[in-house]
């Protein structure tokens, strides 16, 4: 595990196995001036310690790491009490991957074989608080929510205005702390109507809503 002392408008931890890997992030993270790389490390344990050390602003964590997988670590980042927004960054387009890590709160899913400047572009719209995705993997969640249980409208699914508000915000992608911020509210109360429109909806998780939003329109 490696620490950097440095401080950036978007500090960025990175958890993979792979050195090389690692390197070819940090060479491009250090492409782009607003974003820095503040720590490393090879394994879940490390990267559990090093995120709560330093709360960075973006964690980038693979899945398929030896020991304890990315999915778990992820479980366990989540259920802290800190603000970093963790971005699956990894060679699986698996559809029970994508769906597992985003119904247990990854903040974005990006492969590993997208173009540099599309992670460098992704990791600066996820720091602004955005949610992102590899477009590929988009008409896989199209698919993957495609139930008949699955309400076909807002007005059948019984959204209230607020709820429909906050659905469209995610649906462009905002955080629930930006949300509150457009809205005036607390981040609190966002997140009690975004389990409430989860739960109309029948669907698992805010991007499975996002997607079922913009395929709506």
């Amino acid at each position: 595990m490696t620490l950097v002392n440095s401080k950036s408008q978007y500090t960025i931890v990175t958890i993979d196995d792979h050195p090389l890997f690692r390197k070819g992030v940090t060479d491009l993270i250090e492409m782009e001036s607003s974003l820095m790389l503040v720590g490393e490390a090879a394994n879940a344990k490390d990267g559990l310690e090093l995120v709560m050390l330093m709360q960075p602003d973006i964690v980038l964590l693979d899945i398929n790491m030896k020991g304890q997988s990315g999915i778990e670590l992820l479980k366990e980042i989540k259920s802290q009490d800190i603000d970093s927004r963790v971005l699956m960054l990894t060679v699986s387009d698996n559809d029970n991957d994508v769906l597992k890590a985003l119904r247990c709160g990854a903040d974005g899913y990006l492969l590993k074989d997208m173009e540099p400047e599309d992670i460098l572009r992704n990791l600066q719209l996820a720091a602004s608080g955005k949610f992102v995705i590899s477009p590929q993997l988009t008409q896989m969640l199209v698919v993957a929510i495609k139930d008949d249980d699955v309400p076909s409208s807002a007005g059948k699914a019984g959204l209230t205005e607020r709820e429909q508000q906050i659905l469209d915000l995610i649906a462009v992608g905002l955080s629930n702390k930006v949300i509150a911020s457009e809205l005036g509210i607390s981040e609190g109360t966002v997140k009690v109507h975004v389990k409430h429109l989860l739960k109309k909806l029948r669907l698992h998780s805010r991007v499975e809503a996002a997607v079922w939003a913009l395929n709506r329109h």
